[in-house]
């Protein structure tokens, strides 16, 4: 017995038919003069695309499809091609409730979102990740969910809002716009959980394996690895997993020989998709794998640059071939995401179309059909999209006390110590580990060295927990700034230049129930509340956080004089414990490659 659902794709289909063999029936309408890009058979042709209703009733000569009332679409000279799918995103990233992350992208051609509900989740557990579930299946956009299969990622090296394990997994996996299981990081660093904390790879594997008993997929996160720890992190998640992390020409290389589909990432702050393709432009490596994707995009960069269309745009630059670097966002997404409906321009399927103005390689999107209706043109969105209202529920997520500015400070009997530090690495949340001396002052450890800045998470889950330590590279000369964007268990972390403003900026952050905040001179400069578990707004619009996100920008380049790009998004990972080598917790510096928490400082032999 069929169900609704069924029932209905039998009315549609043979609906189709009857478009095409009865004579007396025509199409919707008909997209005509236009261009083709063939992502089946990498081929680029005029041809028309006749719609009926939500889908593509052929490619090709549609003369006989067109009735007196069919509506001609004249795209003459310009390129049709499937729309967009970013196959690894998070809302949370973008501080924007996947509505307005919606609103944003669809005029840049992008059709199809798979995100990860990884950072809610830890915050607020099945709570955070049911509500954005519902969000989402209101949106005329496809958009699909991958669960976390663990938070949080390090049992023992940091604390989560809510804890998630194998037991979790059934009842999330049910949820309708759930197709899987997102990235597994808490098997990255897999030789040294193995080493340190092997149930951990024992409740990932029985989450995966559920997960695929019953069809759906598992994302990888395999920052790194190569050989036996990369076949190990591959058998853990099971065949065909993705991984967005690699950084490398020859990571790629290894990962696309093993069938891993390897998610070239170009955010706002990580742009690894230059060495990843190269394993294609140079080592002519079958691209049906190759798949570009955002991972974290901020709202400005979208509005400024552009969204999937803009990373086409990138991955044409570095020398793919235009129609290849289409199917990393069409076709190559679809098959390994299993959506058959989409991805490609062919009878039957979706139409789900961008149209490109001028020349292939500048991806100008001046038209986007979704499911057979022109929704957006000249990067204006057409159509109301629904409103969905978060509970309160998921608004109360900062269980913090105030603090001082002495609870921040790392207190030694000392004269001087070794402190272990955190170096940034700019545009990567990869880091470095930095062993300095410094000197102690009144009883707590002082910086004497130039661009060595106070760092600190402070528990907000509830727990008392305050990680310190020290961190080079942010070149920020005045004030400080905190946020309960921290990956990925999304406690509090500030930054400073002196532990009073930071004091200043943490508090506020506790009294807004979660956002940003810039101090200075014992003063807040600026803040955003997030109140969506402290990582989104549903304040403001798309483009009122857009407007809000640059001036903050502004300020701390202006009043901090902080020179770092997307400051607040290279804080936010100072704290992700999953990436190497060196990171700060609210349990204290995490030692990643060797699953440990380390003292904050150490005597000096």
């Amino acid at each position: 017995m069929l169900d609704t659902r069924s029932l209905k794709l039998v009315a549609d289909r043979l609906h189709l038919v009857d478009t095409l063999l009865d004579e007396n029936v025509y199409a919707d309408k008909v997209l005509t003069g236009g261009k083709v890009v063939n992502v089946i058979t990498k081929e680029i042709y005029e041809a028309e695309i006749a719609i009926t209703g939500e889908y593509i009733l052929m490619v090709g000569d549609c003369s006989k499809l067109k009735g007196p009332k069919t509506e001609i679409v004249d795209v003459t000279g310009k390129y049709i091609m499937p729309g967009f799918i970013d196959a690894h995103m998070h809302f949370e990233s973008a501080m924007l409730t996947a509505t307005e992350f919606s609103r944003l992208s669809l005029p840049t051609g992008t059709t199809c979102l798979i995100s990860d509900p990884h950072e809610i989740g830890n915050v607020l557990g099945k709570v955070g990740m049911k509500a954005m579930a519902e969000e989402v299946a209101t949106l005329p956009q496809h958009v699909y969910l991958r669960v976390p299969a663990l938070t949080p990622d390090s049992p023992g090296l940091e604390t989560a809002g809510k804890n998630i394990t194998s037991k979790d997994i059934p009842e999330m996996l049910s949820w309708e716009t759930v197709t899987g299981i997102g990235e597994t990081q808490g098997v990255t660093t897999i030789k040294f959980v193995y080493e340190h904390n092997y149930e951990v790879i024992k409740d990932t594997i029985a989450s995966t394996v559920y997960a695929r008993s019953i069809g759906k997929q598992v994302d990888g996160n395999i920052a790194g690895l190569f050989g036996e720890e990369l076949a190990a992190h591959i058998i853990c998640g099971g065949t065909d997993i993705s991984c967005h992390e690699t950084t490398t020409k020859e990571e790629a290389v290894e990962k696309l020989r093993y069938g891993v589909y390897v998610l070239m990432r170009e955010g706002s702050t990580q742009y690894n998709m230059a060495q990843s393709v190269r394993a294609i432009t140079e080592e002519k490596l079958d691209s049906r794998r190759a798949i570009i994707a955002t991972d974290d995009m901020l709202a400005e960069d979208i509005i400024n640059k552009g969204h999937m269309n803009d990373i086409i745009r990138r991955t044409i630059k570095e020398g793919v071939d235009p129609v290849e670097a289409i199917q990393m966002a069409t076709i190559n997404p679809a098959t390994w995401l299993g959506l058959s409906q989409i991805g490609v321009l062919a009878p039957g399927k979706y139409a789900d179309i961008a149209v490109i103005d001028g020349k292939l390689e500048d991806m100008n999107v001046s038209q986007v059909f979704l499911k057979g209706e022109k929704i957006a043109e000249n990067k204006e969105l057409l159509i109301d999209l629904p409103v969905y209202t978060y509970p309160d529920t998921v608004k109360q997520s900062v269980k913090r006390e105030p603090i001082t500015a002495e609870n921040l400070m790392i207190a030694s009997n000392d004269n001087k110590v070794l402190a272990n530090c955190i170096g940034l690495i700019p545009l990567n949340n990869l880091s470095e580990k930095l062993q300095v001396e410094l000197p102690v002052e009144n009883g707590y450890v002082k910086s004497n060295v130039e661009d060595l800045l106070p760092v600190a998470v402070v528990g907000r889950h509830g727990q008392k927990d305050i990680g310190k330590s020290f961190v080079k590279g942010f070149d920020l000369k005045e004030g400080a700034f905190a946020e309960t964007v921290s990956h990925d268990t999304h406690n509090l972390i500030v930054i400073g230049t002196n532990y009073e403003d930071m004091a200043v900026a943490v508090n506020r952050v506790i009294e807004l129930q979660g956002g940003v905040v810039i101090a200075k001179g014992g003063e807040v400069v600026d803040e955003l509340p997030l109140r969506i578990s402290g990582l989104m707004t549903d304040e403001l619009t798309a483009y009122e956080l857009t407007d809000k996100m640059t001036a903050l920008h502004e300020k701390a380049k202006e009043v901090l004089k902080c020179s770092i790009p997307a400051p607040f998004m290279h804080l936010a990972f100072l704290s992700l414990s999953t990436s190497p080598k060196w990171k700060i917790t609210d349990k204290g510096v995490v030692d990643v490659e060797n699953y440990r928490v380390i003292p904050s400082i150490e005597p000096i032999k």
